[in-house]
């Protein structure tokens, strides 16, 4: 389906990435993708190959550049609640892959799934729940901040991972918490709920537990997700 890998040095044109909630469309195409969210303004990078789902880049490149994210359930059917991206970089290296990123508009409900001769999923959206992702986001706490950082660090070294703390440090809230939604190698119900997670200092409050119960000797059983 679709492998997330980072585009930028593939040297994509950015294009222009303002979307206004008057303008959302009330069909969109959905680009089903476990352990993929894309957050409000928040970046995700996708290689797309596969032939239905080049169709849907191209189509909507041809239009209002705007793709839904959404996860599957293990039955194919899809999770109520995706994302909303617009596509902000795109790169055609010629080799029957296209390079793009998208950038996180708003999240959204499906009404309807939509019986279509398309080779791509599309759904009846509906944002009205999520009006608030066009507003100035909700600030952390300065506690919640320093809990994210420490547990952060914590969490990369059990994963044997690594992190530019400069940049870490000088990120807005919004921003830190979103990419770190995005990057973590959650499982799809864990993703899911960082998705829908109504605030960005409940989202980060989240990602705190998410990293503590990945620790080791860590109890799978807060019932945070189900």
């Amino acid at each position: 389906m679709g492998e997330r890998r980072p585009t930028q040095a593939f040297g994509a044109a950015v294009l222009v990435s303002g979307f206004g909630a008057s303008a959302l469309p009330e069909v969109i195409p959905v680009f089903p993708l476990e352990n993929a969210i894309v957050l409000p303004r928040g970046q995700l990078p996708l290689n797309i190959f596969e032939p239905r789902y080049l169709a849907m880049v191209k189509t909507a490149m041809g239009g209002d550049r705007l793709i839904g994210m959404i996860q599957p359930k293990e039955d194919g059917s899809l999770f109520e609640i995706g994302g909303l991206g617009r596509i902000t970089q795109f790169t055609d290296p010629e080799n029957g892959r296209l390079l793009i990123v998208l950038t996180g508009v708003t999240r959204f409900r499906i009404a309807e799934e939509l019986d279509v001769e398309t080779p791509y999923r599309q759904v009846r959206a509906d944002f009205r729940d999520f009006i608030e992702d066009f507003q100035a986001p909700q600030p952390m706490a300065a506690v919640l901040r320093a809990d994210l950082e420490t547990t952060l660090r914590t969490y990369l070294d059990t994963q044997n991972l690594s992190a530019d703390w400069e940049a870490v440090s000088g990120a807005d809230d919004e921003s830190l918490v979103n990419t770190l939604a995005a990057v973590c190698p959650f499982d799809v119900a864990e993703k899911q709920a960082l998705l829908e997670a109504k605030t960005v200092p409940i989202r980060a409050a989240t990602l705190c537990a998410l990293m503590t119960l990945a620790q080791p000797g860590a109890e799978n059983g807060s019932g945070l997700v189900h």
